[in-house]
């Protein structure tokens, strides 16, 4: 995961950076569903762990447009449980509230 991307940031920018410490199979920027526009993050997809990490190691804490690069190895995401916690019944008092 690449944090910190000047929001002017293409993909193609993103890909030739990386491109650099070896061969990238994908690479992709976060965008906004309603307005398109950057979150300022994305990814990118290398053909070998060995030159993810090189690419990793060379590139965290550089700059790029004025702002300084986070990039770290992504994590899977966990998947979202249905609710915050949780409360079993609906409580006692009264019938049925809607």
């Amino acid at each position: 995961m690449i944090a910190c991307l000047p929001y002017s940031t293409t993909e193609q920018q993103l890909s030739d950076l990386f491109a650099v410490h070896g061969a990238v199979t994908s690479s992709r920027i976060i965008t906004d569903k309603f307005t398109g526009q950057s979150r300022g993050f994305g990814f990118v997809e290398m053909s070998s762990d060995s030159e993810a990490q090189a690419a990793i190691t060379a590139l965290n804490g550089t700059e790029l447009g004025g702002r300084t690069l986070t990039v770290n190895e992504a994590r899977p995401q966990e998947p979202r449980s249905g609710g915050g916690g949780g409360g079993g019944g609906r409580g006692g008092r009264g019938g049925d509230r809607y």
